[in-house]
């Protein structure tokens, strides 16, 4: 089930932690965010999460950097990145790797729920 279904959001733009999580909300989702890849890691949401929502370049761990961890821990959530990079290569070499989507900054309130609707099946 969509509604309900908790996504974390992992970025290190404070803004987008603060606006991201209420638009979120507004589609009816439960909602935990976080300022970097670490502090989701250490967090008590790791194995809650339905979908993560994630920065791709963050001070320490990177979004990717945070994609493989959780691959090596065997912790399968849905990713969708999100970056203000325009790097066309990006989005496809992460696609590859398993994320649902990449979006790239800034993006629709419809773009982000169709990847979230697709990321949670």
């Amino acid at each position: 089930m969509i509604q309900h279904s908790l996504v974390s959001v992992v970025d290190d733009d404070e803004s987008v932690r603060e606006s991201l999580p209420d638009l979120l909300r507004q589609f009816g989702f439960a909602v935990q965010a976080f300022s970097s890849a670490e502090a989701f890691l250490a967090s008590e949401f790791v194995s809650q999460t339905n979908c993560l929502i994630l920065d791709i370049a963050m001070v320490g761990m990177s979004g990717p950097d945070l994609q493989q961890e959780l691959i090596r821990r065997r912790q399968s959530i849905p990713i969708v990145f999100i970056t203000a990079h325009g790097d066309p290569t990006v989005r496809p070499r992460l696609l590859a790797l398993g994320a649902t989507e990449c979006l790239f900054k800034p993006f629709s309130d419809d773009a982000l729920l169709e990847a979230l609707t697709k990321a949670l099946g």
